[in-house]
Protein backbone atom coordinates (compact mmCIF):
# COMPACT_ATOMS: atom_id res chain seq x y z
CA UNK A 1 0.00 0.00 0.00
CA UNK A 2 1.11 3.73 -0.22
CA UNK A 3 1.77 5.89 2.58
CA UNK A 4 0.33 8.74 1.91
CA UNK A 5 0.88 10.39 5.69
CA UNK A 6 4.04 9.55 7.85
CA UNK A 7 4.88 10.86 11.37
CA UNK A 8 7.91 10.28 12.61
CA UNK A 9 9.08 11.56 16.03
CA UNK A 10 6.46 13.80 16.16
CA UNK A 11 6.19 15.91 19.42
CA UNK A 12 4.09 19.34 20.30
CA UNK A 13 4.71 20.75 23.48
CA UNK A 14 2.81 23.74 25.18
CA UNK A 15 3.42 26.30 28.19
CA UNK A 16 1.24 26.61 30.44
CA UNK A 17 3.30 28.81 33.25
CA UNK A 18 6.10 26.99 33.96
CA UNK A 19 5.01 23.80 33.09
CA UNK A 20 5.47 21.77 29.79
CA UNK A 21 2.57 20.09 28.40
CA UNK A 22 3.38 17.37 25.90
CA UNK A 23 0.02 17.42 23.65
CA UNK A 24 2.07 15.36 21.03
CA UNK A 25 5.01 12.77 22.72
CA UNK A 26 6.98 11.01 20.70
CA UNK A 27 4.19 9.58 17.72
CA UNK A 28 5.22 7.55 14.99
CA UNK A 29 2.29 6.54 12.51
CA UNK A 30 1.89 5.43 8.84
CA UNK A 31 -1.41 6.02 7.11
CA UNK A 32 -1.99 4.15 3.83
CA UNK A 33 -4.09 5.32 1.01
CA UNK A 34 -7.54 4.48 1.02
CA UNK A 35 -7.63 4.13 5.10
CA UNK A 36 -10.61 5.23 7.18
CA UNK A 37 -8.88 5.73 10.69
CA UNK A 38 -9.97 6.75 14.16
CA UNK A 39 -8.53 8.50 16.43
CA UNK A 40 -9.86 7.95 19.77
CA UNK A 41 -9.21 8.54 23.37
CA UNK A 42 -9.79 10.37 26.56
CA UNK A 43 -9.79 14.62 26.09
CA UNK A 44 -6.93 15.87 26.38
CA UNK A 45 -4.92 12.99 24.55
CA UNK A 46 -3.52 14.87 21.87
CA UNK A 47 -6.22 13.36 19.05
CA UNK A 48 -7.02 16.87 17.33
CA UNK A 49 -3.75 18.39 18.32
CA UNK A 50 -1.94 15.21 15.87
CA UNK A 51 -5.19 16.23 13.60
CA UNK A 52 -3.57 19.75 13.23
CA UNK A 53 0.15 18.95 13.17
CA UNK A 54 -0.81 16.44 10.50
CA UNK A 55 -3.05 19.00 8.16
CA UNK A 56 -0.30 21.61 8.81
CA UNK A 57 -2.29 23.86 11.35
CA UNK A 58 0.09 23.35 14.10
CA UNK A 59 3.92 23.28 14.22
CA UNK A 60 5.57 20.71 15.44
CA UNK A 61 7.89 21.34 18.44
CA UNK A 62 10.15 17.79 17.08
CA UNK A 63 9.79 14.76 14.41
CA UNK A 64 8.99 15.18 11.10
CA UNK A 65 6.01 14.77 8.55
CA UNK A 66 5.37 13.66 5.17
CA UNK A 67 2.30 13.96 3.13
CA UNK A 68 2.70 11.66 0.04
CA UNK A 69 6.36 12.28 -1.12
CA UNK A 70 6.57 16.03 0.33
CA UNK A 71 7.89 16.63 4.01
CA UNK A 72 5.31 19.85 5.30
CA UNK A 73 7.52 19.99 8.51
CA UNK A 74 10.09 22.87 7.04
CA UNK A 75 7.59 24.70 4.86
CA UNK A 76 6.89 27.94 4.83
CA UNK A 77 3.50 29.41 6.09
CA UNK A 78 2.96 30.49 2.12
CA UNK A 79 3.98 27.14 0.78
CA UNK A 80 1.85 25.21 4.05
CA UNK A 81 -1.12 27.12 2.93
CA UNK A 82 -0.77 26.50 -0.49
CA UNK A 83 -0.58 22.34 0.72
CA UNK A 84 -3.81 22.46 2.11
CA UNK A 85 -5.58 24.12 -0.48
CA UNK A 86 -4.53 21.44 -2.58
CA UNK A 87 -3.78 18.39 -0.73
CA UNK A 88 -5.71 18.58 2.36
CA UNK A 89 -9.70 18.03 3.24
CA UNK A 90 -10.69 19.60 6.84
CA UNK A 91 -14.05 18.99 8.40
CA UNK A 92 -14.48 20.97 11.30
CA UNK A 93 -16.77 20.08 14.71
CA UNK A 94 -18.60 23.50 14.19
CA UNK A 95 -19.13 23.30 10.30
CA UNK A 96 -16.73 26.52 9.62
CA UNK A 97 -19.50 26.87 6.25
CA UNK A 98 -19.02 30.90 5.64
CA UNK A 99 -22.28 32.50 6.14
CA UNK A 100 -23.05 34.89 3.69
CA UNK A 101 -22.59 32.13 0.79
CA UNK A 102 -25.18 29.12 -0.57
CA UNK A 103 -24.31 25.56 0.17
CA UNK A 104 -23.59 25.34 -3.65
CA UNK A 105 -21.00 28.29 -2.77
CA UNK A 106 -19.26 27.33 0.07
CA UNK A 107 -18.57 23.84 -1.74
CA UNK A 108 -16.85 26.01 -5.18
CA UNK A 109 -14.92 28.08 -2.80
CA UNK A 110 -11.78 25.91 -2.60
CA UNK A 111 -11.70 25.15 -6.26
CA UNK A 112 -12.20 28.83 -6.69
CA UNK A 113 -9.49 29.27 -4.88
CA UNK A 114 -7.59 26.93 -7.06
CA UNK A 115 -8.33 28.35 -9.90
CA UNK A 116 -11.00 26.09 -11.21
CA UNK A 117 -13.00 27.77 -13.88
CA UNK A 118 -16.63 28.43 -12.76
CA UNK A 119 -18.28 25.70 -15.27
CA UNK A 120 -16.50 23.11 -13.99
CA UNK A 121 -16.66 23.96 -10.24
CA UNK A 122 -19.88 24.36 -10.42
CA UNK A 123 -20.95 21.12 -12.10
CA UNK A 124 -18.66 19.10 -9.32
CA UNK A 125 -20.12 20.70 -6.73
CA UNK A 126 -23.81 20.51 -8.01
CA UNK A 127 -22.76 16.57 -8.28
CA UNK A 128 -21.18 16.56 -5.09
CA UNK A 129 -24.41 17.86 -3.22
CA UNK A 130 -26.71 15.46 -5.03
CA UNK A 131 -24.92 12.73 -4.04
CA UNK A 132 -24.66 14.25 -0.43
CA UNK A 133 -28.58 13.97 -0.47
CA UNK A 134 -28.95 17.91 -0.50
CA UNK A 135 -30.13 18.56 -4.33
CA UNK A 136 -32.70 21.03 -3.99
CA UNK A 137 -30.71 22.53 -1.31
CA UNK A 138 -27.92 24.32 -3.05
CA UNK A 139 -29.06 27.89 -2.94
CA UNK A 140 -29.75 27.80 0.79
CA UNK A 141 -27.22 29.75 3.02
CA UNK A 142 -25.90 27.12 6.16
CA UNK A 143 -28.29 29.20 8.78
CA UNK A 144 -30.84 27.86 6.26
CA UNK A 145 -29.65 24.52 6.85
CA UNK A 146 -29.76 21.95 9.83
CA UNK A 147 -26.88 20.79 11.34
CA UNK A 148 -26.78 17.23 9.99
CA UNK A 149 -27.24 19.49 6.11
CA UNK A 150 -24.32 21.94 7.03
CA UNK A 151 -22.53 18.94 7.93
CA UNK A 152 -22.59 17.31 4.73
CA UNK A 153 -21.86 20.55 3.05
CA UNK A 154 -18.95 20.95 4.97
CA UNK A 155 -17.89 17.39 3.73
CA UNK A 156 -18.87 18.07 0.44
CA UNK A 157 -16.30 21.21 0.68
CA UNK A 158 -13.71 19.33 2.01
CA UNK A 159 -13.36 16.29 -1.09
CA UNK A 160 -14.79 18.82 -4.00
CA UNK A 161 -10.96 19.47 -4.46
CA UNK A 162 -9.57 15.74 -4.65
CA UNK A 163 -7.66 16.14 -1.89
CA UNK A 164 -4.75 13.56 -0.52
CA UNK A 165 -6.79 13.27 2.72
CA UNK A 166 -9.35 14.58 4.48
CA UNK A 167 -9.05 14.99 8.30
CA UNK A 168 -12.76 15.15 9.98
CA UNK A 169 -12.46 16.81 13.56
CA UNK A 170 -15.35 15.27 15.43
CA UNK A 171 -17.83 15.14 12.79
CA UNK A 172 -20.59 13.72 14.74
CA UNK A 173 -20.07 15.61 17.89
CA UNK A 174 -23.07 18.66 16.97
CA UNK A 175 -25.50 15.86 15.03
CA UNK A 176 -27.85 13.78 16.65
CA UNK A 177 -27.64 10.01 16.48
CA UNK A 178 -29.48 9.50 13.40
CA UNK A 179 -27.66 12.57 11.30
CA UNK A 180 -24.79 10.97 12.57
CA UNK A 181 -24.89 7.99 11.13
CA UNK A 182 -26.52 9.18 8.27
CA UNK A 183 -23.09 11.47 7.56
CA UNK A 184 -21.07 8.79 8.88
CA UNK A 185 -22.22 6.15 6.35
CA UNK A 186 -22.06 8.66 3.10
CA UNK A 187 -18.03 9.42 4.02
CA UNK A 188 -17.54 5.50 4.06
CA UNK A 189 -19.03 5.40 1.10
CA UNK A 190 -16.61 7.87 -0.56
CA UNK A 191 -13.95 5.95 1.17
CA UNK A 192 -15.13 2.51 -0.43
CA UNK A 193 -16.05 3.61 -3.74
CA UNK A 194 -13.91 6.76 -5.07
CA UNK A 195 -10.84 6.07 -2.16
CA UNK A 196 -11.28 8.92 -0.42
CA UNK A 197 -9.04 8.76 2.38
CA UNK A 198 -9.77 10.14 6.32
CA UNK A 199 -8.64 10.03 9.59
CA UNK A 200 -10.99 11.04 12.20
CA UNK A 201 -10.40 12.35 15.78
CA UNK A 202 -13.50 11.10 17.41
CA UNK A 203 -15.01 9.65 20.71
CA UNK A 204 -18.70 8.37 19.00
CA UNK A 205 -19.05 4.64 19.28
CA UNK A 206 -20.53 4.90 15.78
CA UNK A 207 -17.15 6.24 14.26
CA UNK A 208 -15.07 3.49 15.76
CA UNK A 209 -17.54 0.74 13.97
CA UNK A 210 -17.34 1.91 10.91
CA UNK A 211 -13.43 2.70 11.13
CA UNK A 212 -11.07 0.57 9.22
CA UNK A 213 -8.54 1.32 11.75
CA UNK A 214 -8.60 2.40 15.29
CA UNK A 215 -5.79 4.51 16.88
CA UNK A 216 -6.36 4.71 20.78
CA UNK A 217 -4.22 7.94 21.99
CA UNK A 218 -2.98 8.55 25.94
CA UNK A 219 -1.34 11.38 27.47
CA UNK A 220 -0.07 12.50 23.51
CA UNK A 221 0.84 8.73 22.76
CA UNK A 222 -0.25 6.23 20.46
CA UNK A 223 -1.09 2.86 23.00
CA UNK A 224 -2.64 1.00 20.40
CA UNK A 225 -3.44 0.35 17.03
CA UNK A 226 -6.19 -2.42 15.67
CA UNK A 227 -6.86 -2.88 12.50
CA UNK A 228 -10.84 -4.05 11.95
Amino acid sequence: MTAIVRVEGLSKVYRQEAVAVHAVNQVDLTIEAGDFVALVGPSGSGKTTLLNLIGGLDTPSAGRIWLGEQEITQLSKAALSDLRLHKIGFVFQEYNLIPVLSALENVEYVMLLQGIPEAGRRARSMALLKELGLEGLEQRRPKELSGGQQQRVAVARAIAAEPLIVLPDEPTANLDSAAGAALLALMRKLNDEKGVSFIFSTHDPMVMQKAKRIIRMKDGQIVEQVRQ
